[in-house]
């Protein structure tokens, strides 16, 4: 592959989704809960974005191997927030696996999870065997291994299929450290996560800012905020953009100020 690729938007209808897209994608008659951003050829990474406007299931995911060839580990970046939203990661205190199998009969599951209020900008990170939720009233960017193995543990009393038996085994039970703290890394660029399977950096752009990236595995270049081009080609927030792996990387140019997610297999 010689030149960027945009990456086609899949948009997936949601009970729990939003009708209210913008600025990301045209408003909708039915409630989006996901776009997966896909090409010809699986990826080792999916880069989703989610509309909740109800919670999500309380789940978890295996790590490779245990289900599969790949797990599911991933992480997610709060591109906006409604008042008082929240995300469910690990437990508020450690508890017995024993106690987490009888909380998934009684529902106070919902009690036993760490409920965070989040606000846009943060990030976590959800390592497989993180026990987690998403909350409604919140559009977030998240990025993961190309896996969709999931176990719910608890649905509020939707009518789907619940994975106590796999869910239960593999499920951390102790405290989660909550948002990451970001390490600048250059004049306008912060480390997010940096895991075995990823790597993603947050890069602010300012007017009329030019870049040329280093070349890497699977570099996803998904713009949360503002206007630019990509090898001249317009770039506007909703889109992600696959960069060649080898040779000359084509130049990122912003226009106004701008917000970038660049992230890569290391």
């Amino acid at each position: 592959m010689g030149e960027p690729i945009r990456l086609t938007p899949s948009l997936r209808e949601k009970v729990w989704g939003k009708t209210h897209l913008a600025p990301w994608f045209p408003n909708s008659d039915r409630p989006v809960g996901e776009a997966w951003y896909l090409t010809d050829t699986p990826l080792p990474l999916l880069v989703k974005l989610l509309f909740t406007a109800e919670r999500l299931s309380v789940q978890v995911h295996p790590d490779d191997g245990e289900d599969g060839p790949r797990g599911k580990t991933e992480m997610w970046h709060i591109l906006d927030a409604e008042p008082g939203a929240s995300i469910a990661v690990g437990f508020r205190k450690a508890i017995t696996r024993e106690r987490l199998q009888e909380s998934t009969q009684t529902g106070e599951i919902e009690a036993l999870l760490n409920w965070i209020p989040v606000k846009t900008g943060e990030t976590y990170f959800t390592p497989a065997h993180t026990v987690h939720a998403i909350g409604g009233g919140i559009v977030l960017c998240e990025i993961q291994q190309n896996s969709d193995v999931t176990y719910r543990l608890w649905d509020y009393g939707r009518p789907r299929e619940l994975h106590v038996d796999q869910a239960v085994p593999i499920s951390d039970l102790g405290v989660h450290p909550g948002a990451v703290k970001p390490e600048p890394l250059a004049e306008g660029r912060e480390l997010l996560v940096r895991s075995k399977h990823f790597v993603t950096e947050l890069v602010r752009m300012t007017p009329g800012q030019e870049l040329r990236p280093e070349a890497q595995k699977c570099q996803l270049w998904i713009l949360v905020q503002g206007l630019g081009t990509i090898a001249g080609a317009p770039f506007k927030a909703g889109e992600v953009w696959l960069l060649p792996e080898s040779g000359e990387q084509p130049a990122i140019r912003s226009v106004g100020e701008a917000r970038v997610l660049r992230t890569w297999v290391p």
